[in-house]
């Protein structure tokens, strides 16, 4: 009976999870319409899993249009719903729900993956408070909270801490092991690993003083944090392998693009495709996710866009983010080649909610149509940029894509021959390799953008931008005049910038594209006038707002930084004119608003490029963006640029063809409308 269950689960599996096309047959090792199944259940809840019906499971998972699901095997608080002989399964569970819903899915050709907390853990917490991680005064912080908590009072959001080393990273293989031997998992989804934040409880504290580290010095005790992690992901990732040598891995918090030390030790490394969490509602907003993806694309391993179905909290019971809105972020996903995978949490009971799988297949049906079009593709871009994983890399990010310029990242970026220019945002900082590689790039005809202080260290360019010292600026804000080649929906008159210039001196041979106008003086009690700013002196200063010297066009302000706190359109625009000084031959352009997306991909093994758009425009509703009202646009221009001989163009999802005509010599297609979106696909 095994034999042919597990033989039936393989053909609804090549069913579900195969993209067909003309030229080949591709199957996708996990599926890409995937729903992240929380499931934190305390031990003061009862009835846990008594009314999980198989035929219910399975229809919701269908309606929803769902090919893979992380289901739980251990949560936060620490009970496990399979029969475990590690941990403890959940007191009020009377059956192994794990090892049904795993089945369940089975039949139905649905891939299953096991939920492992790691760094949130109350029972283990309890049971071990020596496992607890604490910072180097002792203190259990989420112990100290409950305590101070008192009875009848709503109690804070939060969760006991623990890192896995030691006895808990011994517990937590064991644990591994046990699922990977026991179930016919297709993967693991491990959550909460606090690759961030270094253990100073005593055992991390004495693995320190035993490997000779001093753990008062923060650099020292950070190395030797990084070792364990590493460390816990070498051995994790062996069992698996050794038990399930095809499943997926991933671990959650380590696919980041913030923080240089964490970036620095590349822990996704140990995961066999990338899942990029986010719920732009209330966390980063709608365009964290494509820089990010972006950057994980390069890593050559499948991407995951991870978004929620919740509308203002991750897990919130109740919380419904509208079924157009997932439709928007679903398209999006598959617009920058990610597969999607959207969060929902199961009732205690077990029941899931019909509401939810139709809001979710309303978007997946959609998916099931064109994901053939944006998986096992490659991005193109005649721009990239180069990230310093600080904030700064989203204020980029936006202005690029709300001018609709197709980007790729160049930090970890094999194959720079398409690239036209590189854009280095005001905090970046390079090493000699890094800065020895982008001068071979500008060596061989390359093109370099630097807002700022974006090549400047130790007092010295790090390129020659056609000027000499960086000085600060006299006031706290100053004007800017641009010259005739920036004037592209841009007002030739001095316009404020709140954040000043640095002073720059060019050199003899240098164009000046834009100037700076300083105020008469700064506002303070001594002398002040009108409102808010002083107004700009009458003749400019002797110091350039924007240059242009060989291949390198410098700006002096941190536009980035201006825009992403001030949002003003000049800003943005004077960013966009200056990059045309050196962008002049993209792959892609299209005219769309502001909230229009873009984004090219390359499919070489199906002989096509596809050109993705969206538009949906997210709205401030209380603490959340609220993406609602999806309008169509019309008569959409999109332009290309490619080697190849172009056979025939149209869109999907109906494959409605495009005619194609010269146009400033590119081929150009008109959208005649399309909702939330659509994409362009061009044979050759």
């Amino acid at each position: 009976m095994n034999i042919v269950k597990y033989f039936i689960f393989f053909l609804n599996l090549v069913f579900n999870c195969t993209l067909v096309n003309a030229q080949e047959t591709t199957i996708i090792p996990e599926g890409t319409r995937q729903v992240h199944l929380d499931f934190h259940t305390s031990e003061k809840l009862e009835n846990i899993g008594k009314n999980w019906n198989k035929e219910e499971w399975q229809q919701a998972l269908k309606v929803g249009h769902v090919n893979s699901i992380n289901i739980f095997a251990k949560g936060h608080h620490g009970w496990c719903y399979y029969d475990t002989k590690v941990g403890k399964r959940h007191p009020n569970l009377d059956y192994d729900l794990f090892g049904a819903q795993l089945d369940a899915c089975h039949e139905i050709g649905v891939t299953a993956q096991a939920y492992v907390t790691v760094g949130w853990n109350v029972l283990d917490a309890r049971e071990h408070p020596d496992w607890v991680s604490t910072g180097k005064d002792g203190i259990d912080k989420f112990a100290e909270m409950e305590a101070k908590s008192k009875p009848g009072e709503p109690f804070p959001w939060g969760w006991p801490t623990l890192s896995p080393e030691g006895p808990y990273m011994e517990h937590l293989l064991k644990h591994t092991e046990e699922i990977a031997k026991n179930y016919e998992i297709d993967g693991f989804w491990f959550d909460i690993v606090p690759v961030g934040t270094v253990n100073y409880n005593e055992w991390s504290k004495k693995d320190m003083e035993a490997n000779g580290v001093d753990w008062n010095n923060e650099e020292e005790a950070w190395e030797h944090h990084c070792k364990k992690m590493h460390t816990y992901f070498q051995k994790t990732n062996a069992i698996i392998k050794k038990y399930r040598p095809n499943a997926t891995i991933y671990y959650n918090w380590t696919t980041p693009i913030s923080g240089a030390r964490n970036m620095k030790e590349q822990y996704h490394q140990y995961n066999t495709k990338q899942d990029l969490e986010d719920l732009p509602t209330t966390w980063h907003g709608y365009d964290v996710f494509p820089v990010r993806a972006k950057y994980y694309a390069n890593t050559g391993k499948p991407i995951v866009g991870m978004s929620g179905k919740f509308h203002s909290a991750w897990g919130e019971f109740g919380g419904f983010k509208h079924k157009d809105a997932i439709w928007y972020e679903a398209a999006a996903m598959m617009s920058f080649g990610a597969m999607a995978s959207f969060g929902d949490q199961l009732h205690p009971t077990g029941k899931l909610e019909k509401a939810t799988y139709g809001n979710i297949g309303h978007a997946y049906a959609y998916i099931e149509k064109i994901e053939g079009y944006s998986i096992n593709a490659q991005h193109k871009a005649r721009t990239a940029i180069w990230l310093s994983f600080t904030g700064r890399d989203n204020d980029l990010t936006k202005m690029l894509l709300e001018n609709q310029v197709n980007f790729v990242v160049a930090n970890n970026l094999k194959d720079w021959s398409d690239l036209e220019v590189l854009i280095l945002h005001s905090d970046v900082r390079l090493n000699e390799i890094e800065t020895a590689q982008i001068q071979s790039y500008l060596d061989k005809g390359g093109k370099l953008f630097i807002l700022g202080k974006g090549a400047y260290e130790n007092g010295a360019w790090k390129f020659d931008i056609g000027a000499t010292d960086a000085a600060e600026a006299t006031y706290r804000n100053d004007y800017t005049y641009v010259g005739d080649k920036l004037t592209t929906d841009l007002v030739q008159s001095p316009f404020l910038n709140r954040m000043p210039a640095i002073r720059v001196t060019p050199k003899e041979g240098t164009e000046i594209l834009a100037q700076i106008y300083e105020p008469y003086f700064d506002r303070t009690v001594e002398h002040w006038t009108s409102h808010d700013n002083v107004p700009y002196q009458n003749k400019p200063a002797v110091h350039p707002a924007v240059i242009k010297y060989g291949n390198i066009v410098w700006c002096a302000h941190d536009l980035e930084r201006i825009y992403a706190k001030e949002g003003s359109r000049v800003h943005r625009q004077l960013f966009y004119n200056a990059l045309k000084q050196l962008l002049m031959d993209p792959f892609v352009e299209a005219e769309m608003p502001s909230c229009g997306r873009l984004n090219l991909l390359h499919q070489p093994e199906e002989n096509r490029y596809v050109v993705h758009l969206t538009y949906g425009t997210p709205h401030q509703r209380g603490r959340a963006q609220v993406i609602e009202d999806l309008v169509p646009l019309h008569n959409v221009p999109v332009s290309v640029d490619f080697d190849e001989k172009i056979k025939k163009a149209y869109t999907i999802s109906g494959k409605k063809a495009l005619k194609m005509k010269k146009v400033d010599g590119k081929l150009q297609v008109v959208v005649p409308e399309f909702e939330c979106h659509t994409a362009v696909v061009f044979e050759y």
